[in-house]
C-alpha cells in the first residue's frame, strides 16, 4: 500500500471542540474545555482518547471531557512520582558505583584507570563505543568550562596531582544515562556483580534495568505519556529475585506497572523505609475513574483487575 498525502488542515480551538462533540464526547463546560485545549493541545490530549473508544473516532457512551482531563492529570502525577523514585535510585546507584570500585581497588581515582574498562569497539550501526574516553571527555569538559562546578573548581585550585578530581567528585557530573553507559563499560563482571549485589539483582539484569531507567527518565523529563504505553526499551524480567517479587501474571515487562515494580524493588534496597506503596494507593484513589489497568495491571480473564497490593513485593 502506497503512502498517502497528509491533508489534515489545522483547526481552531472552537473547531476542535466541535470535532470532539461530533465524536460523542460529553462536554459540560465548553469555555473550560477550550481553555484546556489552548493549554495542552488537541494532539497531546488525543493520546488519552483510545481506551475510551471501542470504535475508532467515536467515544463510548457517557465519556466526558472531564474524564479525559482526569486521565491526563493522572498520567502527569504518575510521571512526577516515577521521576522522584528515579532520582533517589540514581543517587544510590552513583554511590554504589563510586565506592564499590574505590574501596575494592583502594583507589580514589579508579575512573582514570583505563584497564578497568572494556576495549573500545564499533557497534552494529558503526558508532564507536568507548566508555573510558567518554568519561574522560565529560571530566575534561567540566574542568575547562567557563563556570565549573564549585567542587571541581575547588579541586583544580587546590591540588596539582592527580590531574582529575577523585571519583566521588567526577561521577557527580554524570547523568543517569551516563552512569548506565559507565556501568556497561566496566570490563570485569566481578565489578558489575559487586555493585548490582547491593540491589539484589544479577548484573546482566541490572544493566538492562539501568538502560530502561534512562529511557523512562527521559519520558518523564519530556512530559511524554507513561500511562497506557508499551515500552520501547523493556527491563529484563527478574527471574531469580533475592527479595520479595511478583507472581507470574504481573510479568508484563512491556508496560508501566512492571517498571514501577522495578522501582519498588530497587528502592527497597536503597531506601527500605520508602513510601511508594502509600503514594501509589493515594494516587489511584484520587482518580477512581481512570482505568489504571492500562498501565499493565493484569486481570483474571473475567475483566476483574488483580489486586497488586497482595503481591509479595508490595506487602
Amino acid at each position: 500500500m502506497g503512502k498517502k498525502v497528509y491533508h489534515k488542515a489545522p483547526l481552531t480551538f472552537q473547531e476542535q471542540l466541535l470535532l470532539l462533540n461530533s465524536r460523542c464526547l460529553v462536554i459540560a463546560d465548553e469555555p473550560k474545555a477550550i481553555s484546556y485545549l489552548q493549554e495542552i493541545s488537541y494532539y497531546r490530549l488525543s493520546a488519552y482518547f483510545l481506551p475510551y473508544q471501542a470504535v475508532k473516532d467515536k467515544f463510548n457512551e457517557g465519556v466526558t471531557f472531564e474524564q479525559i482531563i482526569d486521565t491526563y492529570s493522572f498520567d502527569r502525577e504518575v510521571r512526577l512520582l516515577v521521576f522522584d523514585c528515579i532520582e533517589r535510585i540514581e543517587i544510590a546507584i552513583r554511590t554504589q558505583i563510586i565506592y564499590g570500585m574505590a574501596l575494592h581497588y583502594h583507589d580514589s581515582h579508579w575512573q582514570d584507570n583505563k584497564s578497568l574498562f572494556i576495549t573500545p569497539f564499533y557497534n552494529k550501526i558503526g558508532s564507536l563505543i568507548d566508555p573510558f574516553s567518554d568519561l574522560q571527555s565529560i571530566i575534561s569538559k567540566a574542568k575547562t568550562v567557563r563556570a565549573p562546578e564549585v567542587f571541581i573548581k575547588h579541586y583544580i585550585d587546590n591540588y596539582s596531582s592527580p590531574a582529575n578530581p577523585p571519583s566521588w567528585m567526577c561521577l557527580e557530573l554524570l547523568t543517569v544515562g551516563e552512569l548506565s553507559h559507565l556501568f556497561r563499560g566496566l570490563k570485569n563482571n566481578s565489578d558489575k556483580k559487586r555493585i548490582a549485589d547491593f540491589f539484589g539483582v544479577h548484573h546482566t539484569v541490572f544493566t538492562s534495568w539501568l538502560h530502561t531507567l534512562t529511557y523512562v527518565r527521559n519520558i518523564c523529563a519530556h512530559h511524554s505519556r507513561l500511562w497506557n504505553r508499551d515500552f520501547a526499551i523493556e527491563p529484563d524480567k527478574l527471574l531469580k529475585p533475592v527479595g520479595n517479587w511478583l507472581s507470574k501474571p504481573f510479568e508484563n515487562n512491556k508496560r508501566t506497572f512492571y517498571f514501577i515494580c522495578v522501582l519498588k524493588y530497587l528502592l527497597n534496597r536503597a531506601n527500605p523505609s520508602n513510601s511508594l506503596k502509600v503514594k501509589l494507593e493515594t494516587l489511584f484513589t484520587k482518580y477512581p475513574k481512570v482505568p489504571i489497568q492500562f498501565m499493565g495491571i493484569p486481570s483474571d480473564g473475567k475483566g476483574n483487575m488483580l489486586n497488586w497490593q497482595n503481591e509479595p513485593l508490595w506487602k
